[in-house]
């Protein structure tokens, strides 16, 4: 049943596409040949182009949206016999963003037509908001019932301090922009963005923390648990290579995830899924493992 409502609910998000068009066809002979549409931080218009490129680029920026949402939540689909709590939430931010996508291209049409100045303050403070909640929801979702205390038979941490250099220099960059904008709405979105990277630079300093008992591994980041694995849903690891391209930090859908901010892992398989250890001593976390392993048995 949630795998029927889920592929109904991806195919649905597509109704933002002849929406788009549909709303330009109902107004199409009142909007003017040359369209505005590209605006400063103050609603004004910077930009303009051609009413027909204006129709087949928002047609075109609503379709890239879609496809690449599709995909993902598509892949998402097909890696879980049901969808959990964190694919409805991963899909609920699609249908954030894709309704973002169609405001944006409406305000544009109804600026050509009134004259008024597009205001995107709402939405620019509820994405910061979405990003927070759909984490919250991601990280909770398969992290496992809390180990129970015993002794620790070896600790590891994973840190980025180069990273966590880049996001203190990105946060930087957006509290200088807020302060340069004179659109309230818009100065407390954009620093919102910033507080989010202060966030991300504090985790890739902290690392994730891999903890070793006779019970389990145990993943956590500033204090917080990430992720449970009793041993004995532990059935093979290996160290690996990590491509660059499938990212850094908390990644993963479906049964995958991944704690990575390096280019080397070990990739352990559970009876629940797959789950990639980011290490700069993957021979150390096997044999941490081995040891966890062993002990248990012992």
């Amino acid at each position: 049943m949630k795998r029927k409502l889920f592929a109904i609910l991806i195919a649905l998000m597509w109704l933002a596409l002849p929406l788009t068009a549909l709303r330009y066809a109902q107004v199409w002979d009142q909007l003017p040949a040359r369209m505005a549409t590209h605006f400063g931080a103050n609603g004004q218009p910077n930009g303009w182009m051609p009413r027909a490129t204006s129709l087949y680029f928002g047609l075109g920026l609503t379709a890239f949206v879609l496809i690449i949402f599709t995909i993902i939540t598509v892949i998402l689909l097909k890696q879980k016999a049901q969808p959990d709590t964190a694919s409805f939430a991963l899909l609920g931010f699609f249908y954030f963003m894709t309704g973002f996508t169609f405001y944006v291209n409406n305000s544009i049409i109804e600026h050509n037509l009134t004259g008024n100045p597009i205001t995107v303050a709402p939405f620019m403070l509820a994405v910061p908001v979405a990003i927070v909640l759909f984490v919250v929801i991601y990280m909770r979702a398969q992290r496992g019932e809390a180990l129970p205390n015993s002794q620790v038979l070896a600790e590891e941490t994973h840190d980025a301090k180069g990273f966590s250099i880049l996001f203190l220099a990105l946060a930087a960059l957006e509290f200088a922009i807020a302060v340069s904008i004179p659109v309230p709405g818009v100065r407390v979105a954009m620093s919102l963005i910033g507080v989010l990277f202060l966030l991300i630079a504090a985790h890739a300093w902290d690392g994730f923390h891999y903890r070793f008992t006779p019970a389990g591994l145990e993943i956590s980041t500033l204090g917080l648990r990430l992720r449970s694995i009793p041993q004995s849903q532990i059935a093979k690891y290996r160290p690996e290579k990590w491509m660059a391209l499938r990212g850094y930090g908390i990644r993963g859908l479906g049964n995958t995830r991944a704690y990575v901010w390096c280019n080397n892992v070990v990739h352990i398989t559970t009876l629940e899924g797959e789950v990639f250890l980011g290490t700069n001593d993957p021979a150390r976390t096997v044999r941490d493992l081995d040891t966890m392993k062993q002990y248990a048995h012992s």
